[in-house]
């Protein structure tokens, strides 16, 4: 037998790739990963308990998670044989490159954006097109798209876009649709407090396919659920890459439970809008800040200092924030997270003490 090397078995274009990780720290002011900052409230938690513990824990949960699909069904409006869902949206967005991308075959994504969908595309031997944001004030570049589009197995859109905040305008995404060739995977992870959502155009267009998550308005980023919208037979196909049982008993009640209350969770989502909106001005004020307009719950900010230059220095006044100057365009950017008024108080106060040091 020959003498191989671990990684010698390994496809060559993974050997070539980065993992997707993120080091652990611990801070006073965690404003590094878009999670809200506030937790779900007291009586769902308890709830989301009360109901586990009626449940066998020695038995797997359902094949086809009945009762949070028809929950989901009735708050989107959509058919639940056109829903799935999953430990995350991540998983979902693994599951869709899974069934339509291989050797030879063709994914058009934005950049920057969210690296998971390169990441994926790679490791199945995909061919990745790149569509670059504008470099000034990071808007889509929408007839690119178009144009790559109209030759691309599958087209993954992130709008509002991680980390710019960047939305896609509706009308854009129509012509996207009306041209591609393949599938066009809305990625919606933050479409709560954008005040816009593809969800309409789903009846319309049989290749759009919309992902959302719990993570980030719905408070439930440490039980990973997430959920698909599109055709059912689009939605049909994409099963067959899922895990079976792929999502456990204490997260599936969390998710039901989070959407038959959501109402409890709009004041939340709203104020963090607003403090979006303060720390945008706030920011404005600094001559040494160039900070860009977001429809999410963070914004990308660029000083003279390099990123991680101002990460450290951050992180040493106890705020931690997301150095994301590696992307593509986003030479000495960070990206922070909106969290509480107290929260963005002490991030503005680290940041004066940061940019006053020669």
């Amino acid at each position: 037998m020959r003498d191989l090397s671990p990684s010698a078995v390994i496809k060559p274009e993974v050997r070539g790739l980065t993992a997707y990780t993120l080091k652990h720290f611990d801070a006073d002011v965690k404003l590094d990963q878009n999670e809200n900052p506030y937790e779900l409230p007291a009586e769902i938690k308890q709830e989301v308990v009360d109901r586990v513990l009626r449940r066998p824990w020695g038995r797997y949960p359902e094949f086809v998670p009945a009762a949070v699909i028809k929950t989901l069904a009735q708050f989107t409006e959509w058919p639940g044989d056109g829903i799935l869902v999953g430990n995350g949206s991540n998983e979902l967005i693994q599951a869709c490159l899974t069934v339509t991308l291989g050797p030879g075959r063709q994914l058009v994504v934005p950049q920057p954006t969210f690296t998971l969908y390169k990441l994926m595309a790679t490791t199945l031997q995909a061919i990745v097109t790149p569509v670059f944001l504008d470099a000034q004030n990071f808007t889509f570049d929408v007839d690119k798209l178009i144009e790559s589009a109209r030759g691309a197995d599958v087209v993954v859109v992130c709008t509002p876009n991680n980390p710019t905040g960047t939305l896609l305008e509706r009308e854009a995404l129509i012509s996207i649709l009306k041209n591609a060739k393949g599938l066009v995977v809305v990625d919606e992870a933050y479409h709560e407090f954008s005040g816009q959502t593809a969800l309409p155009l789903l009846a319309q267009h049989r290749n759009l396919v919309v992902l959302r998550t719990f993570s980030k308005a719905m408070s439930m980023a440490g039980l990973r659920f997430g959920y698909m919208l599109a055709h059912p037979e689009i939605a049909r196909e994409v099963h067959k890459s899922k895990l079976p049982y792929n999502v456990n008993i204490f997260t599936l009640a969390a998710a039901e439970i989070v959407v038959e209350k959501h109402l409890l969770l709009e004041r939340g989502i709203q104020a963090l809008t607003q403090e979006r909106e303060r720390l945008f001005d706030q920011l404005q004020k600094r001559q040494a800040v160039s900070v860009y307009p977001s429809k999410a719950n963070f914004l990308l900010m660029r000083t003279p200092k390099p990123a991680r230059e101002l990460f450290e220095a951050l992180y040493n006044r106890g705020v931690l924030v997301r150095d994301v100057s590696a992307y593509a365009l986003l030479d000495r950017c960070v990206r922070v997270s909106i969290g509480t008024p107290e929260q963005n108080d002490r991030f503005l106060a680290a940041l004066d003490s940061v940019l006053e040091m020669k």
